[in-house]
């Protein structure tokens, strides 16, 4: 299981990386994370069994080239708006709960946690675990089930991972030993340490003086690298090293509400040479020179509305419609372009209507009902195959349905304006269709390049961390704690 002395500091990258490494080697390979804290979700399964797990566990999966299971991440929180976050247990909606009520229930949680890590553990080699946060805060021990109150129950070893990047790495090491109860401190048989710039060998005292003081054993330094750029990031947090592009060319404009969700949709367009993708967050004026406007996923489409206004956005988005600028909704954006958005049941706070944009006919109503499945489907615009994924709470409908963008399992979804330059449906993923990505962008007046395949982009990024991995990594050593 890998920990760390703080949150964002690589152990989903760690464990991908790491998955990919095992794999190469022959093992069969399954990755796990008891607990995970996300607004960008995957679907695993088909049918009635289709649920969510966290983005980190589909790419790991990914890695480890097996089908994703909502047992890989049996419990997901996926932050909302007034009413705290909504519960995700084992792939299905269990309810929302505010921080304290989920503090209540994370013991009645653990087991299906545990449930989940012994389906997942039958007929493997090897099981990948990743932590939440860290646990060096001690004051949510209690109940734990993210990290130590996972390995202590499940007898697995723990390597803690610093972050170098950030600075102080020895203290935060030495501090997560000096802190933690000895019961837990006991499962840790190593840490590493990520993300160095630079000659790793000038911090050889470092790593003399951190085991000095711990006892633990370095399991290796991991350098920058670079390839991690091209690999779907989990957290919002990532948005912050981003939504300032200087690349330029083609211009893309994604606005970066609170509650963005799933804003890897964009990862495909970004992968393209001479695409300047651009996130624009709170405080940032709204560019005059963009070629695209796609508006993400929401997990709160009405709180993210409100701030939109706030930010000042509304008036440029309609601005560079008038100019017969493109735009594109995708899931809460989608329904943010419309009319109308109802929530009759507060689903997602006690707003009961807003008005939308409204630069789509249509408009939506809140169901308590998730939508969460995987489709194959095609593009009713370009007569293009597309694969995908639906998870939203809601019924959209109006007169631009009529010119719908997708076709999925014999019906249509998502709307197009009379001008046809505003779009809009639920189809999370399309652009990862490497012939829609690229037929839009060449309506739009950017050629792009052919031979830009993403999934290969993804799959090439995963083999050169595993081969980081490999080289900096005392890989043989871990697998030799694991058994």
């Amino acid at each position: 299981m890998f920990q760390g002395t703080g949150s964002d500091v690589g152990k989903s990258v760690l464990v991908a990386g790491l998955c990919r490494a095992a794999k190469n080697r022959g093992l069969k390979v399954v990755p796990f994370k008891p607990q995970n804290m996300s607004n960008n979700a995957a679907v695993a399964g088909i049918g009635d069994d289709a649920g969510e797990i966290g983005r980190a566990q589909w790419l790991q999966a990914l890695a480890c080239g097996i089908e994703p299971s909502v047992h890989m991440n049996p419990v997901l929180l996926k932050p909302q708006s007034q009413i705290g976050s909504q519960v995700i247990v084992q792939g299905k909606v269990k309810g929302s709960a505010k921080a304290r009520e989920y503090l209540a229930m994370k013991p009645e949680l653990l087991g299906a946690v545990m449930e989940s890590y012994e389906k997942i553990s039958t007929d493997t080699d090897l099981v990948l675990i990743e932590g939440a946060g860290s646990p060096a805060e001690i004051n949510l021990r209690a109940g734990d089930i993210a990290n130590m109150g996972f390995a202590t129950e499940a007898k697995v070893p723990v390597i803690l991972v610093g972050d170098i990047d950030r600075g102080g790495v020895i203290a935060s090491i030495v501090g997560t030993h000096t802190i933690l109860p000895e019961e837990d401190r006991a499962m840790i048989a190593g840490y590493l340490i990520n993300k160095f710039r630079g000659d790793a060998s000038l911090f050889d005292e470092g790593l003399k003086q951190i085991t000095q003081f711990t006892g633990w054993p370095s399991f290796g330094v991991l350098p920058w690298v670079d390839c991690v750029k091209r690999l779907p990031a989990e957290d919002s947090v990532a948005l912050d090293n981003q939504h300032v592009s200087t690349s330029g060319g083609f211009k893309i404009v994604v606005p970066a509400m609170g509650r963005i969700a799933n804003f890897d949709d964009l990862d495909p367009l970004r992968s393209e040479p001479g695409v300047d993708l651009h996130f624009i967050r709170r405080g940032d004026p709204f560019p005059g020179d963009a070629s695209l406007v796609v508006l993400p996923g929401s997990k709160s489409t009405i709180a993210d509305l409100i701030e939109f206004r706030e930010n000042g956005w509304e008036r440029g988005l309609k601005a560079h419609t008038e100019r017969g600028g493109a735009v594109i909704g995708i899931c809460g954006g989608y329904q943010m372009l419309g009319k109308k958005v109802r929530d009759p049941k507060h689903l997602e706070g006690d707003v009961d209507e807003i008005d939308g944009l409204g630069l789509l006919n249509v408009e939506t109503d809140l169901l308590p009902e998730k939508q969460v499945q995987n489709f194959e489907a095609n593009s009713a615009e370009f007569g293009v195959e597309l694969e995908g994924y639906e998870i939203h709470m809601g019924y959209t409908d109006g007169a631009d349905c009529a010119r719908p963008m997708v076709e999925i399992d014999g019906r249509v979804d998502g709307a197009i304006s009379p001008k046809g330059n505003v779009r809009g449906c639920y189809l999370h993923g399309l652009f990862v269709s490497d012939t829609y990505r690229k037929a839009l962008l060449r309506q739009l007046g950017f050629i792009a390049r052919e031979n830009t395949i993403y999934k290969n982009v993804v799959d090439s990024a995963l083999d050169e961390l595993a081969q980081a991995m490999e080289a900096n990594l005392d890989v043989d050593g871990l697998l030799g704690i694991a058994g």
